[in-house]
């Protein structure tokens, strides 16, 4: 009898092995494919917002195909190679933009305050894993690369910044990469834009990622050939990430860099709206936190405004919360930020 209970025991177990294989394996179409376009270093919440990618890349939710960076400078670049080091993913390659809009002035460049951060020998507070930042490549030349490698409808481009790389995308000749236009490669390769810009409570609102680059948000908004979701601002102020936690919820890191970049960004404590946020979610997580306006068309003013109009053959949308959603979002966000990533365990 000790026999047959043993067999049976034995064969449970290499079918349940079998269901889990499968499980994992049907999983693994699920894995998103990401990439990342951030104006980090203007407003921490690009910050926050990376920190749930490598989360989200930790429970193998995604593929980090790039960080695409369209703030100028050295210093957005060596922070994002610093996050990479230290989350555990170095191998994610960085895009630049060169000769893009002006923001420098615009917030104080917490990057660049944690980039040039010590420890108490005087040697930098954070490894880095590249050695030169100046000869990166352009994002709108990585894009290319990374989309001629996708597979058909499979990319899902999260835009937290400024449009200036994503109309340099489109406007992109064939190459070595490909024999599309930019254009045409979108439309063959990406599935969805999500987007954190625009505000469709205020119509008289000039959102900041909208006003910075008018000319691009507009084409991006009315001529992107695949569907695009927008987080506008009025969510992200809804839903505001409390310093408090920053201060409290990581003792387990003496040194973290998107603490230390939060700490920079403003006197402390403060709470922080989290647009970015919010876009990220949305990419990753999908529409169950969120309410989902019906299909339509986005137009931008030239003076920036984001004007929706319903339509039910148009392929824009963007996201709204009530009170109890965002709530529920604030929550997740911090059980997601606190906790330790799995390469620091």
């Amino acid at each position: 009898m000790k026999k047959i209970a043993l067999s049976i025991a034995l064969l449970a177990a290499l079918l349940a092995g079998c269901r889990n294989d499968k499980k994992e394996a049907a999983s693994d179409s699920d894995v998103i494919n990401i990439i990342m376009e951030t104006d980090i270093g203007n407003d921490v919440d690009d910050a926050l917002a990376m920190d749930l990618l490598y989360k989200y890349l930790d429970e193998g939710k995604i593929n980090l195909l790039a960080v695409n960076i369209n703030k100028e400078g050295q210093a957005p670049a060596e922070y994002v190679d610093i996050l990479n080091t230290w989350y555990g993913y170095p191998e994610i390659p960085i895009g630049v933009i060169r000769d893009g809009a002006d923001c420098e002035d615009d917030a104080i460049n917490y990057a660049k305050a944690v980039v040039m951060l010590k420890d108490s020998a005087g040697a930098p507070a954070f490894a880095r894993t590249l050695q030169e930042y100046d000869s990166l490549p352009d994002a709108h030349i990585l894009y290319r690369k990374l989309l001629s490698e996708a597979e058909d409808h499979s990319v899902v481009i999260t835009s937290v910044g400024f449009s200036t790389n994503l109309i340099r995308l489109l406007e992109t000749p064939a190459d070595e990469y490909s024999d599309l236009t930019g254009k045409e490669l979108v439309a063959k390769k990406v599935k969805l834009l999500v987007t954190m810009a625009g505000n469709f409570e205020d119509p008289d609102f000039h959102e900041y990622n909208v006003v910075k680059d008018i000319p691009a948000a507009k084409v991006i908004f009315e001529e992107w050939p695949t569907p695009v979701v927008t987080s506008p601002f009025e969510i992200g102020i809804k839903i505001q990430y409390p310093g408090s936690s920053i201060e409290n919820d990581f003792g387990w890191a003496p040194m973290h860099p998107v603490v230390e970049g939060y700490k920079a960004y403003q006197p402390m404590p403060y709470d922080r709206p989290t647009w970015d946020l919010t876009a990220v979610l949305y990419a990753v997580e999908g529409e169950s936190w969120f309410k989902v306006s019906p299909a339509g068309e986005i137009k931008v003013t030239e003076a920036g405004s984001t004007l929706f109009t319903e339509n039910e053959n148009g392929t824009r949308r963007y996201l709204s919360v009530d009170a109890a959603q965002a709530d529920s979002i604030k929550t997740h966000f911090i059980g997601m930020i606190t906790s330790i990533p799995e390469k620091r365990k």
